[in-house]
């Protein structure tokens, strides 16, 4: 069981169908767009959309050229509503069993999208991992969000 300190929360209101961010979280190219925090360049090397299945994704220090790999594990796919994902450190110094939920609502406006993502490594601080998930939520809005006519 998690507690406040392996935790966090997000919530955001973006203009954009469920579906389409749905399937920002399920495609490798858009998951390299818009997952890594900034700073960072995502790769991955395999991927497999269905439930059981899994993707493996590096996060690469533009800067500096460090990177770190985890596993994600697909764990419920509700196309336009839920994804639920267990993700696991290459790295065995950042053991633990992460699980992230996505809840994807329609409203009025677009889509509600609530986070919860538990079970941090004790050397990731909490507040870190929030501030990589503005940035990357921010780069999802930037993907999702722009309404452009086929052809363009």
């Amino acid at each position: 069981m998690s507690n406040a300190n392996d935790s966090v929360r997000l919530h955001r209101v973006l203009r954009a169908p469920a579906e389409r961010i749905y399937k920002a979280f399920v495609d490798p190219d858009a998951l390299c767009r818009w997952l890594p925090p900034y700073g960072f360049v995502g790769k991955i090397d395999r991927i497999d959309p269905r439930v059981g299945g899994s993707y493996h994704m590096s996060f690469s220090n533009f800067g500096t050229g460090n990177s770190h790999a985890f596993e994600s594990t697909f764990l419920e796919l509700i196309p336009g509503e839920r994804i639920r994902l267990a993700d696991k450190f290459d790295d065995l110094s950042l053991a633990g069993d992460m699980t992230k939920t996505i809840t994807l609502r329609s409203v009025s406006c677009g889509t509600e999208i609530d986070i919860l993502h538990e079970g941090l490594p004790a050397a990731i601080p909490a507040e870190m991992c929030y501030l990589g998930w503005q940035d990357s939520l921010f780069q999802l809005a930037q993907l999702v969000e722009p309404e452009i006519p086929d052809g363009v």
